[in-house]
């Protein structure tokens, strides 16, 4: 019975380590910024705020708001970067509304907004407020979407599910809510958790060389 309880917790070790490397090998130099059990590493925007953020199975990161409920605080890395891509996944309602914030002050919109069907500069996609996407491609309510960004400098790429929608643009401008207007210093990664409810996963970043 002790050897097979041996086999057994090896051979789950070398699944694990598998899964690992596999991971590994997919994505080269992406670390996970979420570790999907709690929040190890983030820290609320404002303390004494409330805290709606809560951590689901599967490893999801959801922020809950509910209407006429108390309005949550925005969620940050304790870390700080520069030039990198993200990686991550999200969910909405309809017409829900967040964002993922660039070194804490160019915002990525998240808008549950399939319905509308159309590109705005506050829509899906957006650096808000400042230029709307290439294309529309938003997923209806209750579907995870995936989105990479790339930020060298002051220009950012993206993609929203596997679609390019920014393609190297100059956006040397805080969008708005921005931590401050710092904008030649390196900052953290910010949900933005005031608005809307959203759910968060596979959040990973890779830091690039400073140009």
């Amino acid at each position: 019975m002790k050897t097979t309880r041996t086999l057994l917790t090896l051979a789950l070790l070398l699944a694990t380590f598998a899964i690992s490397r596999a991971a590994e090998t997919k994505e080269p130099g992406f670390t996970p910024l979420f570790n999907g059990k709690d929040l190890t590493g983030w820290k609320l925007r404002n303390p004494s705020s409330h805290n709606s953020w809560s951590i689901e199975p599967g490893g999801v990161l959801k922020n809950t708001v509910e209407k006429g409920g108390l309005h949550g605080t925005d969620l940050m890395t304790e870390r700080t970067f520069w030039n990198f891509t993200a990686r991550y996944e999200y969910m909405t309602p309809d017409n829900s509304n967040s964002g993922f914030y660039l070194r804490g002050r160019q915002e990525i919109q998240i808008l549950g907004d399939h319905k509308r069907g159309e590109v705005t500069k506050g829509g899906n996609g957006a650096i808000y407020n400042f230029k709307e996407p290439d294309k529309f491609v938003t997923k209806p309510a209750g579907e995870w979407q995936i989105a990479e960004v790339t930020i060298i400098g002051h220009r950012i790429t993206a993609f929203l599910n596997g679609v390019k929608i920014h393609d190297n643009v100059e956006c040397d401008k805080p969008t708005g809510g921005q931590l401050d207007d710092k904008m030649d210093e390196p900052g953290p990664i910010l949900l933005q958790g005031d608005h809307g409810t959203v759910s968060f996963r596979n959040i990973r970043i890779k830091e690039l060389p400073k140009e």
